[in-house]
């Protein structure tokens, strides 16, 4: 192949779509497909191909797989689509709906299968935050605080610091108190560090064999409210929690 990447930029749509068009054929044929197989689909001179997947493994849309044969989906390409979680069973939205009806708050449930926040049951009655922020910036939510608590490094999901109210905690040295207490009481809590007028409890939900994190279970309301001492609440988020344990695990 050769060694120099095609150069993309605003005045080349034509190389941007033939890269797309790459990225998409890779998806559409599977991994281990070919240069060959990829420059004969897409028509493309395979020169142009080589060029086109020399650039898009330096940036790690797509992998080399072993035997040099072929290509697959990268880790920046996953980044792509949107995480969506497992399916929540019947039984899990009974215990959801169980404790909805004993609290004013909105309750909302979060998976991490896919190694990031994402709302798999959200209150109808109580819309959560906009769920791409939720995602992006782990350090200020209580579902993402749960999420970063359990990671060897957090740094490597929270990248970006922001201040999304000027409550938010956005200095490592905080940053790591907070995990500190809430790895200490396996309870996270914010107060108008997303929206300043709201704040959520969170409590994780846990694979009843091995005890790995699997969803976190919050509860939502006004800011003032979830800063004051509310050990009925937690009490009853954690007894909603361990019921739902086996029904995620």
């Amino acid at each position: 192949m050769s060694p120099d990447p095609l150069p993309l930029s605003g005045r080349q749509p034509r190389a941007v779509r033939s890269a797309l068009a790459v990225l998409e054929e890779v998806v559409a044929a599977g991994p281990g497909v070919t240069a060959k197989e990829i420059s004969a689909a897409l028509r493309l001179p395979p020169a142009t191909t080589y060029r086109l997947l020399n650039l898009l493994v330096g940036e790690e849309y797509l992998v080399r797989l072993p035997d040099l044969k072929g290509f697959a989906l990268g880790r920046r390409a996953a980044r792509l689509a949107v995480p969506v979680g497992p399916p929540v069973s019947t039984a899990a939205r009974a215990v959801i709906g169980h404790l909805r009806g004993r609290v004013r708050w909105g309750v909302h449930l979060a998976s991490y299968h896919t190694g990031q926040v994402v709302l798999v049951d959200r209150d109808p009655d109580h819309p959560p935050s906009d769920e791409a922020v939720l995602a992006r910036y782990p350090h200020a939510s209580a579902l993402g605080l749960l999420l970063l608590a359990e990671q060897p490094d957090w740094r490597a999901l929270a990248r970006d610091l922001r201040a999304l109210t000027e409550h938010t905690v956005t200095d490592t040295p905080g940053v790591d108190r907070v995990l500190a207490t809430v790895t200490r009481d396996g309870l996270a809590r914010q107060s108008g560090q997303v929206r300043p007028d709201r704040g959520c409890l969170a409590v994780p939900v846990r694979d009843p064999g091995d005890g790995t994190l699997v969803a976190g279970l919050a509860l939502c309301g006004p800011a003032a409210r979830v800063a004051e001492p509310n050990d009925e609440l937690v009490a009853l988020l954690r007894e909603h929690a361990d019921r739902l344990a086996p029904l995620l695990a």
